[in-house]
């Protein structure tokens, strides 16, 4: 399904992905398990659980921000790098105003993101 340019193993607990530094690299699981979660008021709280086939990192890819999240491997977990000259070349494809829907939708995600760890990190 994706044409991917690299395999990269990590071991449990492994940070494949560090919230907050800039990487515009995509990854889907092959094998196991990867556990997204945020930093809020100094503590990291789970957002998600990925398994084989699901995609990570597209948020810094499509709208250039920085990592949002933290995403470490669970148990031992393969991921496959998308190869990101392919990627690129095909979504430049798109014609300008898709492409901006893209990136309207991914901020807005984000920002809904954002607001709902914050409510919940504050009810506890």
């Amino acid at each position: 399904m994706f044409r991917i340019a690299s395999y990269e193993e990590f071991h449990d607990g492994q940070v494949i992905i560090q919230e907050g530094t800039h990487g515009d690299w995509i990854y889907v699981v092959e094998e196991g398990f990867v556990e997204v979660s945020k930093k809020v008021q100094g503590r990291q709280i789970v957002v998600a659980v990925l398994s084989k086939g699901e995609v990570f990192g597209e948020l810094a890819f499509i709208s250039g921000v920085p990592r949002t999240a933290t995403v470490k491997a669970i148990g031992e977990t393969t991921v496959g790098v998308i190869d990101k000259d392919y990627f690129t070349k095909e979504y430049n494809k798109l014609p300008a105003d898709f492409r901006q829907i893209f990136t309207t939708v991914s901020v807005r995600l984000k920002k809904m993101t954002d607001v709902f760890i914050a409510n919940y990190s504050g009810k506890e």
